[in-house]
This record gives structure tokens, C-alpha cells and sequence, in this order.
């Protein structure tokens, strides 16, 4: 356990400015290409959802079910008061949500603790697991657990950096585009976003709360950037 500890805790080298900015471009396809965006879109439902399950744990609510859907939609459900801070919270937490993983992300690999970051997405994987109640939400865990762990577990440290790079990217990237397609596609949903609910509960327009969304996730990406291309950040601070 103790050697398990400290590879799990130990740094790695940083990579080259270039390399980092070759995984931002390999995220930018995924979120990009219309053939690749559906599928990818999968792993940012489930840091979606699972914004939505952490936050209505911490506020005291009783989570009773996480569902992910084929067609990337998703729906965490909790026992709790129907109104007041502990739902506003947790409704608010899911459009951020990967946007606030990939900033926390960025800040373990700015201390070069990419293995650590892996590590930790298969536990918070796993304990989803628990909270599952679909066979597409299984199968989707599954799926990104596996590779998460083969990459972890018997890929050469350059892999295991370049994973983690792209995945973190990948998170500030989507969580944007999905504020916006929230933006397009609201009116059409039958008013049952995240948005509408929170409209519903505090009487906030949800076009403010759709903008809200975006201020967050766009914020992230740019402080998530400034950790992550540290040359860009020398750069900007250099007088004149």
C-alpha cells in the first residue's frame, strides 16, 4: 500500500507548452466534430450528473439515483425540501459542473500530478457506480471507467500525462457548447432544464440563469488555460 501511495502521490515531469497545446487541439476535435461531439458528450453528462449528486450531498438532501440516457441526456434525482438553498444549489451545479472538474483537473496537473488525477476520477467513477440506476448509465461508467483504468494502470507516463491533459480540455472545453445548445434548445424541452427549474424555484428568468452558466463555464476555461499553458501565463506577465 505504501508503494501504491506514493505512485499514486508522486509528481511528473510537466510537458512541453507544445505538447499541452496538442491535447487542447485533440479536445477541441471531440467537441468540435459532429460525428465525434454525440458520443463525446457522454463524459460530460457524467461530470454533469455528477455535479448535480455531489452538491445535493453536501447541501443534506438524500440522493436516491443517478440516470444517464442514450441520447446524452441525464437525471439525478434527490429526496429533500422542494425549495430553498440545498435545491437551488444542486440545480445549479450541473451546467458548471464539468467546467469546475476540468479547472479543478487543471490544478493537479499544473503541480504535476496527473497519475493522482486518473486515480481520482476512477474513485469518484466508481462510487457513481453505486448511485446508477439504468443499464445505459452502467454500460457508459463501465465503458469510461475501463479505459480510464487500462491507461492508469499500463500506460507509459507520457500516455498517462497526455489522457489527462486531453480529458481536462476536454471538460473546459464542452462546458461551454453545452450552455449554448441549453441556449438553443430550451424552448423546446418542454421547459424541464436545469434553468427552468431554477426559474421555478427562485423566480430568476432562465435566460439570466442560462447566462449565468455561461459566465462560469467560460471563466473556468480561461483560469483552467492560465494553469495549464504556463508559458502563455510568463508571457502575460511580463512587463510591457
Amino acid at each position: 500500500m505504501s508503494e501504491f501511495w506514493d505512485r499514486v502521490t508522486a509528481t511528473q515531469p510537466l510537458p512541453t507548452p507544445g505538447a499541452v497545446v496538442a491535447t487542447a487541439v485533440v479536445a477541441a476535435a471531440l467537441v468540435l466534430t459532429p460525428g465525434v461531439w454525440p458520443v463525446a458528450r457522454h463524459v460530460v453528462t457524467v461530470a454533469h450528473e455528477a455535479g448535480h449528486a455531489v452538491v445535493a450531498v453536501l447541501t443534506g438532501r438524500r440522493l436516491t439515483g443517478i440516470r444517464l440516457h442514450s441520447d446524452t441526456s441525464g437525471l439525478t434525482l434527490s429526496r429533500g425540501r422542494p425549495r430553498g438553498p440545498g435545491m437551488v444549489l444542486m440545480l445549479l451545479a450541473g451546467y458548471p459542473g464539468p467546467a469546475v472538474l476540468g479547472l479543478a483537473a487543471a490544478a493537479l496537473l499544473a503541480g504535476g500530478h496527473a497519475v493522482a488525477l486518473l486515480w481520482a476520477l476512477l474513485v469518484a467513477l466508481a462510487a457513481m457506480l453505486l448511485s446508477v440506476r439504468n443499464l445505459f448509465g452502467l454500460w457508459v461508467l463501465l465503458v469510461f471507467g475501463a479505459g480510464v483504468a487500462a491507461v492508469t494502470g499500463w500506460a507509459a507516463p507520457t500516455a498517462q500525462s497526455a489522457v489527462a491533459y486531453t480529458l481536462t480540455w476536454f471538460w473546459l472545453l464542452a462546458a461551454p457548447r453545452t450552455v449554448l445548445e441549453l441556449a438553443g434548445t430550451r424552448r423546446r424541452s418542454g421547459r424541464t432544464s436545469d434553468a427552468d427549474q431554477l426559474a421555478a424555484v427562485t423566480h430568476v428568468p432562465a435566460p439570466l440563469w442560462v447566462l449565468v452558466f455561461l459566465a462560469v463555464t467560460l471563466g473556468a476555461l480561461v483560469a483552467g488555460a492560465a494553469l495549464l499553458v504556463p508559458s502563455l501565463v510568463a508571457q502575460w506577465d511580463t512587463p510591457g
